[in-house]
């Protein structure tokens, strides 16, 4: 989502949330839009072995990926795995009820699935930016989808989503000239700095700008 002095906050955030519930994995977990893999350290200690999909248009580095593929005809079989990763993918696919069903079909009965997704979020990697989630539309989204959900947060509340786009929409100016002072990313930290102490004090999810999903594989027929 950025360069890593503008999203500081967002990366602590996410990486906070993953860290709650890591130990949940179980076995082999499937890494959907892996990237290069930035959670492979924070879930080691609890799965067997950590696959990468990824598919061959990406604009991130591949350097995570052990497969090739799409989100919608995985190349696995059925109840292969024991968990699915999914962080920040889901809006950038146009048709997420099939990515969803594919992603059940590759998870074992009662399998895990953990996904990150946005609410609030300007947007990014267009044209493939098709969808923002409520709570609401995702309870929709995975129960119809053969999930259970077990954890469904805000990942933040007002302060951190109006601070975090603050700091994207302020990096427009770091360019030309500016660029030879550090003047917008000691200010892009400052606010995120701010906007994570306010968080804390007034926690208005409403304003959330993703959500943490935990869902598992229904084992009904």
């Amino acid at each position: 989502m950025g360069g890593p002095l503008k999203n500081v906050l967002i990366r602590r955030v996410e990486t906070n949330a993953l860290s709650a519930v890591a130990h949940r994995a179980r076995g082999r977990m499937l890494d959907i839009g892996c990237g290069e893999k930035p959670y492979r350290t924070l879930f080691a200690p609890y799965v067997s072995e950590h696959v990468g999909l990824e598919h061959d248009a990406t604009i991130h580095p591949l350097g995570g990926a052990d497969v090739i593929g799409s989100a919608y005809e995985m190349p696995f079989d059925d109840a292969s795995f024991d968990t699915v990763l999914c962080t920040w993918v889901l809006e950038h696919l146009e048709e997420p009820f099939m990515a969803l069903r594919e992603a059940r079909r590759v998870l074992k009965p009662g399998g895990l699935a953990i996904y990150e997704v946005p609410l609030f979020w300007h947007l990014h990697e267009e044209p493939r930016d098709f969808f923002r989630y409520t709570n609401h539309g995702l309870t929709h989204l995975f129960e119809t989808t053969g999930f259970e959900i077990e954890t469904l947060e805000a990942l933040s509340g007002f302060w951190v989503t109006v601070g975090q786009l603050s700091v994207y929409y302020i990096y427009r100016f770091n360019k030309g000239p500016m660029r030879l002072l550090p003047v917008i990313p000691l200010l892009g930290l400052m606010i995120q700095l701010i906007a994570g102490i306010l968080d804390r004090i007034d926690r208005a999810e409403l304003w959330a700008y993703g959500y943490l999903v935990v869902a598992r594989a229904s084992t009904a027929s």
